[in-house]
């Protein structure tokens, strides 16, 4: 079940509930939370050298107001927000419509497990013809939450828990093949 405004406040106000540290107070919508732009990027060097999916990533990481993202480019952002889903929720996040219609993808991997607690690196591509220009503190993207039927027996606990401002692939921790 997706929660409503209603359950979202109820969950944001609850001791061991829903936490989004800060909550600007027009976030709340009818059935999601909008989540903003945080001031820091990761940028991937180029390179015309293929990359092995298990390579960690050589990348330049630094803070800015703006960011104004090329056509066919890829970059990492994070949200302004800290959020932490509690073991009976879990949510997703979802580009801003009127963003996408300008031709900005957001996040390809927007699940967040039960018991996750950071700010959200976001993976935004321009698959528009025409560069454009992102500012940090606009709102970028919705997170939508459920219940789960049952609270999880393990929250999350993986490698990027508690992450902090823009978090690269950290696939490199798996074992190879």
């Amino acid at each position: 079940m997706i929660l409503s405004d209603v359950d979202l406040m109820r969950a944001i106000s609850s001791t061991n509930g829903l936490k989004v540290i800060p909550l600007a107070k027009d976030s709340v919508q009818p059935a999601s939370i909008d989540l903003h732009l945080g001031n820091e990027f990761t940028l991937l060097t180029k390179s015309k050298e293929p990359v092995d999916i298990f390579d960690s990533d050589d990348c330049n990481t630094f803070k800015a107001k703006s960011f104004t993202i090329y056509p066919k480019f890829f970059i990492l952002a994070t949200t302004k927000e800290e959020v932490y889903i509690p073991p009976t929720m879990t949510a997703f996040i979802e580009g801003r419509s009127s963003i996408g219609r300008k031709g900005l993808f957001i996040h390809n991997a927007g699940y967040i497990d039960p018991g996750f607690q950071g700010q959200i690196t976001l993976e935004l591509f321009n698959c528009s013809c025409r560069p454009i220009t992102i500012h940090s503190d606009m709102s970028i993207c919705q997170m939508v939450v459920s219940y789960l039927n049952t609270p999880c027996n393990k929250p999350y606990s993986g490698r990027y828990q508690f992450q902090k401002g823009t978090t690269p692939s950290r696939l490199f921790l798996d074992t190879k093949k």
